[in-house]
């Protein structure tokens, strides 16, 4: 059973960079995708980004705009996302997760129904 264990939130100011992390721990991930997905209050879960765990070959939401960057240590078993230049919009509840990957394309990364496992989450305040 994959288990995935998110750490590095916290509150930053406005412009500010906070690197997230996402343990993974119980089984492999090859074939797999991982992602981060995010949730403000009072709204949906929405995609931030995602990676097949084996090739790379990461997509990024448009509100991104460059300043979010995906990346996997294959000795740590870890994956990373690294937030900079970071908006008060950005505030949420950050969560990895894990998938397996059929298909390889923008709707199938972000579509959360095909993510097998999750992560707690991590809260992430950006202040003004």
């Amino acid at each position: 059973q994959v288990q995935l264990v998110e750490s590095g939130g916290g509150l930053v100011q406005h412009g500010g960079s906070l690197r997230l992390a996402c343990k993974v721990s119980g089984g492999t991930l090859d074939g797999y995708m991982v992602g981060w997905f995010r949730q403000a209050p009072g709204k949906e879960r929405e995609f931030v980004t995602a990676l097949l765990w084996s090739h790379l070959m990461p997509y990024y939401a448009d509100y991104v705009d460059g300043r979010f960057t995906i990346s996997r240590d294959l000795d740590k078993y870890t994956m990373y996302l690294q937030m900079n230049s970071l908006k008060p919009e950005d505030t949420a509840v950050y969560y990895c997760a894990a998938g397996f990957s059929n298909y390889w394309n923008p709707a199938t990364a972000g579509n959360p129904s095909n993510y097998n496992y999750w992560g707690q989450g991590t809260r992430v305040a950006v202040s003004s």
